[in-house]
């Protein structure tokens, strides 16, 4: 594929008309956008990660054949993209002329270190991915609190976040918003809201990852809790069957409804919270990038657009 000519405009065209998302009455909310032909209340992103062997423009393409409504990249190869002469600027006007748009970025990596003097050594990486993340057209982008420490003081972490939080709105039109993982020191949904809240700024927000949810042993009833502006994107994914949750990493991550996560509760609760942003399907499995990663990503919507029906929402 040459750049800039991975999609026909014929191509784009129908892939829009396609993906629009349909006005619909909402339950006792008036009327509401759906996505994917009506059978979504979220519009629906690919993670890049999902098909990570492909090159950055194969995995725009995918995504546009497949019927996702956006995408989400990572950092490391929108950093390969412009070192190889592209314009992200560019790159992001054909991904909407595509039809889709770019809700988030990962990440922010150490951006929230253990020490005041690391983070101000952090700041130079920090906003340069912020600045990648501008320039595709994100609204949110990941901070990653992959180096806090295992004893960090969470007053000085939310001292951060608050930090980039400004940063990030004010300087390059992005809004970070706080994950979790399990393997990093803030491992769940309630230790990254606890930092969330004590940053203290209007725009703090945190991103749930259904799979760490569960792996980290935090679960699933502070969706329940929680209002659902609260949250920037929502990482989907399913853990599989017949294996210890102990020993579950992100490489045994499974197609949405193939594995043992109680989807319809967590649907039903992330709708019931409000949450109206995006749905993005998160897979790391080197099984799946063996396989025609076009079907991957088709088999994975189709999952990801089913299981939200059965939910009922």
């Amino acid at each position: 594929m040459k750049r800039r000519s991975f999609i026909s405009a014929g191509s784009a065209l129908g892939a829009a008309a396609c993906m629009a998302p349909q006005l619909v009455q909402g339950k006792n909310k008036g009327p509401s956008s759906r996505y994917q032909n009506g059978r979504s209340p979220w519009p629906i992103c690919l993670d890049t990660a999902t098909i990570r062997p492909a090159t950055l423009e194969e995995k725009v393409a995918i995504a546009v054949e497949a019927g996702y409504d956006a995408i989400e990249p990572w950092d490391g190869e929108l950093a390969a993209y412009e070192s190889e002469g592209g314009s992200l600027k560019e790159l992001g006007k054909k991904i909407r002329d595509n039809g889709l748009f770019v809700p988030s970025m990962i990440g922010l990596w150490g951006c929230i270190p253990d020490s005041e003097d690391a983070f101000q050594k952090s700041l130079h990486e920090t906003r340069n991915r912020m600045r990648m993340a501008s320039e595709i057209g994100c609204e949110f982008v990941q901070a990653i609190p992959n180096e806090v420490g295992d004893h960090y003081d969470q007053s000085f972490v939310a001292s951060c976040y608050r930090r980039l939080l400004e940063i990030g709105l004010n300087d390059y039109n992005v809004n970070p918003a706080l994950v979790f993982v399990k393997m990093f020191p803030i491992k769940t949904l309630g230790q990254a809201v606890a930092v969330a809240l004590d940053a203290d700024h209007p725009k703090a927000m945190v991103i749930p990852d259904i799979f760490h949810m569960y792996i980290s042993g935090g679960g699933f009833e502070g969706l329940s809790k929680l209002n659902g502006d609260m949250f920037a994107i929502f990482q989907y994914n399913d853990a599989p069957k017949n294996m210890a949750r102990e020993e579950m990493g992100d490489q045994d991550r499974v197609y949405p409804g193939d594995g043992i996560l109680p989807t319809d509760r967590i649907f039903k609760d992330l709708h019931a919270s409000g949450f109206s942003r995006c749905v993005s399907l998160e897979l790391y499995n080197p099984e799946y990038h063996k396989q025609d990663l076009l079907e991957v990503a088709r088999t994975g919507l189709e999952k990801t657009v089913r299981t939200i029906e059965q939910a009922g929402v």
